[in-house]
């Protein structure tokens, strides 16, 4: 991959989020990369543009105006009903060739983590994968001898070598700027209702060939799982709680408190809770008001995944275990004893309102 002159760099413009959809629904992610693409936009004196991939899906273009996007590109054809790798991938790349975006943002989803890599190959860039946060800035961050310190790059920060250390990486040589960002890391906007955005129809061309994988069937799971990343209160176990009978204890907790109940990877890996109640670096991101850690270290992996929650209350035996670094509150002692009094002190203070 070879450096583009800055003469080319030039003709890359303006910030945009590959807009994911599933079954002509906007998928969560894509609102909070917008929301990102806004703050990153301002800083370049930019626009944000969506990109909407699918099959009749024109109509849901309002509905990233009003995340704010200003432009909505959208490629409409009956190949991209459901998403296929071949055919999404040529539609993403023909785009960021006509259009040239500075910068493209994709959602490190399921779709996303097949998506991104492959278009970013196939225009000859850079892609950070797993991004935690995303800036505008100066790269080198600091200034090297006999190096040219370039302006107005995308810094993109992303844990490193299993979430032990944080690498800031840029992509100064090479357009777009690619960064894939897990759901649940950015924020999204308060919708600006009544938004409009430009809408413009674009269309490469697709011819399937031997490339195009045939869709013989769909089968749909159905999960009777909350979404913790919607919870507002999260009651979360690790190793520590012993055994999956245990998680009694958490349950019970959270019934007391209008909570539900999540879990670190330890936990999935033991096969004592499903993966969608994961937290963590290779779980979900949360945010809510109250997480309690019940049992679990504190790991960074871990941490990575809730350390933006707004009140964090740690039970764990090891009064040096990592997760008190960014607890609140912290009670050193046995779980099986301290969390049926908390459960009780809980439902005595509702039932004495």
């Amino acid at each position: 991959m070879g450096a583009l002159a800055q003469s080319e760099i030039e003709k890359y413009k303006g910030v945009y989020v590959y807009a994911q959809q599933v079954d002509n629904e906007i998928s969560g992610i894509s609102y909070e990369l917008l929301g990102k693409a806004k703050d990153l936009a301002k800083d370049l004196d930019a626009e944000v543009t969506a990109v909407l991939i699918g099959s009749g899906v024109k109509d849901l273009a309002d509905n990233l105006a009003e995340y704010g996007a200003d432009k909505v590109i959208v490629v409409d054809d009956p190949e991209l009903k459901d998403y296929r790798t071949e055919p999404y991938t040529h539609a993403l790349a023909s785009v960021i060739n006509e259009y040239k975006p500075e910068i493209m943002l994709v959602g490190a989803t399921a779709i996303g983590r097949d998506l991104g890599p492959r278009v970013s190959a196939r225009v000859a860039t850079g892609l950070t994968a797993d991004c935690t946060v995303l800036e505008i800035g100066d790269f080198p961050l600091v200034p090297l001898p006999n190096q040219e310190q370039k302006h107005k790059q995308l810094l993109m920060t992303r844990p490193a070598f299993g979430g032990n250390t944080i690498a800031t990486i840029a992509c100064p040589d090479n357009r777009p700027q690619m960064a894939t960002v897990r759901p649940g890391v950015m924020q999204k906007i308060d919708p600006i209702k009544g938004a409009k955005a430009e809408v413009i129809e674009y269309n490469p061309g697709f011819t399937p060939d031997n490339k195009y994988v045939e869709i013989l069937e769909v089968v749909k799971a159905v999960s009777n799982a909350v979404d913790i990343m919607d919870a507002k209160i999260l009651v979360s176990g690790g190793r520590g709680v012993g055994s999956p009978e245990n998680f009694k204890l958490l349950e019970d907790l959270a019934d007391a408190i209008g909570g539900t109940v999540s879990c670190s990877r330890a936990v999935v890996d033991s096969g004592w809770k499903p993966k969608e109640l994961q937290v963590g670096q290779t779980g979900k991101t949360v945010r809510p008001n109250v997480y309690f850690a019940i049992g679990i270290s504190g790991a960074i992996q871990h941490v990575a995944g809730m350390e933006e929650s707004d009140f964090i209350v740690a039970i764990n035996k090891d009064e040096d275990a990592p997760i008190f670094d960014v607890a609140d509150y912290g009670i050193v002692g046995d779980l099986n004893k301290i969390v049926p009094l908390l459960t009780q002190g809980i439902k005595d203070a509702i039932a004495n309102k």
